[in-house]
């Protein structure tokens, strides 16, 4: 049987911002669903990267006393080391200084322009130095761009407008090339009206740092026309057919809402240009907002971007990766409190979760000298947890398929949540003194579905989820009811999720 493939992107990240929460979490995403299409025996390609061009980064090279490129290479690891700590598992990291991503850059526009969609002129308007875009009066009078000047110069533009009618078309039939539904609904109401040509270069003598445009020496490509290509230079675009073919068209592309039109517009119509098939999925989700009762988005403008590195050296990776997984609803915005994640952390991963695998191993341990006990026949009881837990695989799986990450993991937890309130309704340990079979019984219960639950929750929290399985010498387990094999002797461990204790207030 062919395997299915799952291609999926992140942004690539401007290398002069210092990572945070945002970045993470679209990257932590990517990376769940990477884990999880592995999981199912598909083939996945994981992509993600940097943006290294443009007047931006030339401005703070030439402030440091670097040349881009140096300046580059000295804050690209800071990203690659941030995934490595966050246990990112991508399969490649394309930064677009790379010779193959310059080199694919120049081949597209030397197609798009043979195809007669590039043409110059001069073009006098507002130009906006911090977004490195020309705008309109209209996003002028928004008060959302910094810097803004006029400027006229000569440039050349991409006749992204020639391809319109096509994208409307193209959106209304592919109803999920634009996800959440009212993004495409949004970027429906923004091609009502005419759409633009997109201007594609930058005059050397104004930016000098970027990729030379094949057949006018004069001039760089702009950084949006440049950066978005890296999505088909990595899987092979003009260098690899065989690859290409393989990987392309994207699975999913993830993005921040704040690059909708970009991807959605841009994107989707330098693809029609070249003859590309689409991505199957655009999916913009909402901004991280600090839970300041104002419901500002996190900037580095305003200071109060939160480091992630912070709080993986406080709580761990894994309780990094499950808070921010079950906290936002994909495609919502989210707020990220100190005092929320506390909440969570101990609601769900010390109480719910880490508490379940001490209870269960500890009674394992002192009634039945730490070996897994004999299920036994099953009791309806039993039979309505083994239920719900042979149920689990499917209905994630279905959840995940949707991009419903948090409401995956919800599931999950709420076999958690069921299988603890079995235990207290049982009560194994009163058991143990009149019915140890039947107390041993209850207790494979628990910890199969214990089990079940950390297979599940592996591209999730990947460390801890496996150190459960091998405690519970359940390595290499699937999500069959039954795994957890009678007589495994269970691991000593310490506590999996220590509760975190806050100061109470006097």
């Amino acid at each position: 049987m062919t395997k299915r493939k799952f291609f999926v992107t992140t942004p690539i990240y401007y290398v002069n911002d210092a990572p945070h929460i945002g970045h993470a979490y679209t990257t932590i995403l990517a990376d769940v669903l990477a884990r999880f299409h592995r999981a199912l025996g598909d083939d996945v390609f994981f992509l993600t990267g940097l943006d290294e061009h443009g007047q931006k980064v030339q401005q703070a090279a030439e402030k440091r006393g670097l040349a881009p490129k140096a300046h580059c290479d000295d804050l690209a690891p800071r990203f690659q080391d941030l995934w490595a700590k966050l246990e990112i598992s991508h399969d490649d990291f394309i930064r677009t200084t790379e010779p193959r991503h310059v080199k694919v850059v120049q081949g597209v526009l030397q197609a798009v322009y043979d195809k007669g969609d590039i043409y110059q002129k001069e073009y006098e308007g507002l130009y906006s130095v911090a977004e490195e875009r020309f705008i309109t009066e209209k996003e002028a009078a928004s008060g959302q761009f910094r810097e803004v000047k006029p400027l006229k110069e000569k440039n050349w533009f991409f006749k992204m407008s020639r391809y319109q009618e096509q994208l409307v078309s193209y959106i209304e039939a592919n109803p999920d090339l634009i996800r959440p539904e009212h993004r495409r609904n949004e970027m429906l109401g923004f091609l009502r009206q005419p759409l633009g040509d997109l201007c594609i270069s930058r005059p050397k003598s104004r930016l000098a740092w970027g990729i030379e445009i094949p057949f006018d020496r004069d001039y760089v490509t702009y950084v949006w026309f440049d950066a978005l290509i890296n999505y088909i230079t990595a899987p092979g675009y003009l260098s690899d057919g065989e690859k290409f073919a393989r990987w392309w068209p994207a699975s999913v592309q993830l993005i921040g809402k704040d690059i909708l039109t970009t991807h959605c517009v841009y994107w989707t119509t330098m693809l029609f240009s070249l003859g590309l098939d689409l991505p199957r999925t655009i999916f913009a989700h909402g901004w991280w907002l600090v839970g300041d009762g104002e419901g500002h988005k996190m900037s580095k403008s305003l200071g109060n971007v939160v480091n992630p590195l912070d709080l993986i050296e406080l709580y761990g990776v894994d309780a990094l990766r499950y808070y921010l997984m079950a906290e936002m609803t994909l495609g919502a915005d989210s707020n990220f409190t100190p005092e929320n994640f506390i909440k969570r952390y101990n609601s769900d991963l010390a109480n719910d979760f880490g508490n379940l695998l001490n209870r269960v191993s500890g009674l394992i341990g002192r009634y039945f000298e730490g070996n897994v006990p004999a299920p036994g026949t099953l009791t309806p009881p039993d039979l309505e947890i083994s239920s719900q837990g042979a149920a689990l695989g499917e209905k994630v799986e279905a959840l995940l398929l949707q991009y419903k990450v948090d409401a995956a993991i919800n599931e999950i937890m709420n076999l958690i949540r069921a299988v603890n309130k079995y235990m207290e309704v049982q009560a194994p340990w009163k058991l143990a003194k009149t019915d140890l079979a039947a107390a041993g019984r209850v207790l494979y219960v628990a910890t199969e579905a214990l089990r079940l639950a950390a297979v599940l929750l592996r591209a999730v929290m990947p460390g801890k989820a496996q150190q459960l399985l091998e405690i519970l010498g359940a390595a290499g387990t699937g999500l069959a009811w039954g795994g957890l094999a009678a007589g495994t002797k269970l691991q000593a461990h310490p506590p999996l999720f220590p509760r975190i204790e806050t100061e109470k207030k006097q």
